[in-house]
């Protein structure tokens, strides 16, 4: 059994971006687009982080750069490529469990359709799924809208 963190944060595009924020594969049309280079999907990206913590093969930075510089900009393409490798390894995903800080968008009453979303993607139940979500009572640009953090932890067998 192994166990893993996986970190990300990007802050907000500007309001009146065209640009949709993707949380979880799941799309937040009531705010703007997270900058980056890819979708900015910060949940599959913390995710994709904590599966490289395990096998120690970062694909977020090189890979995923070559990847956009190929027009493919879906995390979760990032993340089947250190799931690749988690499953080469013989490796099985027990529990993922997501904390997001964020002012903005309201994450409680879209958790449902994240968790079937990534459990969807690992190829796991919703209930190895944990997604919880707190502004941090302001106290950061994150709790005070400008962005999003997320942290991941990923058990394996």
């Amino acid at each position: 059994m192994k166990v893993s963190i996986g970190q990300d944060s990007h802050r907000f595009e500007k309001e009146n971006s065209k640009k949709v924020c993707i949380l979880g594969g799941v799309t937040f049309s009531e705010v703007p687009g997270l900058l980056a280079n890819s979708d900015g999907d910060v949940v599959l990206h913390a995710l994709t982080n904590a599966v490289s913590g395990i096998t120690c093969h970062n694909i977020l930075g090189e890979t995923a750069d070559r990847m956009c510089e190929r027009g493919i900009t879906d995390s979760a393409k990032y993340l089947e490529e250190a799931l690749a490798e988690l499953r080469s390894m013989s490796f099985c995903i027990s529990h993922v469990s997501f904390s997001i800080e964020a002012a903005r968008p309201k994450i409680s009453p879209r958790v449902t359709e994240m968790r079937e979303k990534i459990s969807g993607l690992l190829g796991i139940l919703p209930t190895q799924v944990g997604i919880t979500a707190t502004t941090g009572e302001g106290l950061t640009g994150f709790g005070k809208g400008e962005g999003i953090a997320v942290t991941c932890i990923l058990t394996v067998e």
